[in-house]
């Protein structure tokens, strides 16, 4: 139940947050005011009216000519409007943006992409989106993997094998003093390391696993990709060589379309080895032993 409560929490405080962080799509170009109201002009202006009311307010509260500080501040604000009605582009945009206030995202990508997009290098922005996924991926495989585990440990097969250990690692003998408690906690958690727990769909997470990681040895993968097809055209289709138990295992397993850790862990090595030699990887062998695999199945019914 404390889940659940602290997710009841949790989805109304990141709504709140949310609503106070993200503010209206227009006053992200001139913060609270109107552009055009700063420039005293409509929104039916043209460039050359525009021009013409920036240049007269620039004279009148450039610090140069007028050192108060609060003329100071309105004639950044003045600048930074006039830099964004100047250019035809951020202007549609701002006008969009009054326009359609409700497209909150939207209005506001357009903004950052206008202003950013071409001061940031597109490498640069390849390498930190690798890195927030590969940083995602890993967080994600580690939480699954640690849910697994601690359901594990609670199966009665893991205590059991568990016990076995401890009185392997003790001679058989076992303290059962109530003070001894924390000591046996200790000695559980180093036996616990000692068992290979392998649970599938929930493989302990590699570095090498992560996007970023197979984006950065793609070239090194597909020169080793093309060098194996080469050398596998090379020894069978022009040597024609006898395919090597690992190649014919691999044509078996394609043709029964076996994923590889299934092959690896789920089929003893007599029935891979009666697999091979069936030569599956023709077509009439491995019809023949679809026809005798729907024969068994209906008998064994």
């Amino acid at each position: 139940m404390e889940p659940l409560a602290s997710i009841r929490w949790c989805v109304p405080t990141l709504i709140l947050v949310f609503s106070l962080l993200i503010q209206p799509s227009v006053s992200i170009y001139c913060d609270e005011d109107d552009c055009y109201d700063l420039l005293g002009v409509t929104q039916s202006a043209n460039a050359s009216e525009i021009k013409k009311a920036y240049y007269k307010l620039s004279l009148k509260h450039h610090p140069d000519k007028n050192p108060d500080p609060e003329s100071k501040k309105l004639f950044v604000k003045i600048a930074n409007a006039y830099e964004i009605l100047k250019d035809e582009a951020t202007r549609e945009q701002y006008d969009y943006a009054i326009a359609h206030p409700e497209e909150v995202f939207y209005n506001t990508a357009r903004y950052y992409h206008a202003y950013y997009g071409h001061k940031t290098d597109t490498r640069a922005v390849l390498v930190g989106l690798l890195l927030v996924l590969s940083a995602f991926q890993y967080l994600n495989q580690w939480t699954r993997y640690k849910q697994a585990i601690d359901m594990v440990k609670k199966t009665p097969a893991y205590k059991n094998k568990l016990k076995a250990l401890e009185l392997e690692r003790t001679g058989g003998v076992t303290s059962k003093k109530k003070g001894n408690k924390q000591i046996n906690k200790k000695m559980e958690e180093d036996l616990s390391k000692e068992l290979d727990l392998q649970i599938k769909g929930a493989e302990e997470p590699s570095v090498w696993e992560l996007v970023g990681i197979r984006v950065i040895l793609l070239p090194y993968t597909v020169a080793k990709l093309l060098l194996w097809y080469g050398c596998w055209f090379w020894r069978y289709q022009v040597k024609h060589e006898p395919y090597s138990w690992e190649d014919a295992a691999h044509l078996t397993r394609r043709s029964l379309g076996i994923p590889f850790d299934s092959w690896s862990y789920n089929i003893d090595e007599s029935r891979k080895d009666d697999l091979v030699q069936r030569r599956l990887w023709e077509k009439s062998n491995l019809e023949n032993y679809m026809a005798e695999m729907r024969k068994e199945s209906k008998r064994r019914r």
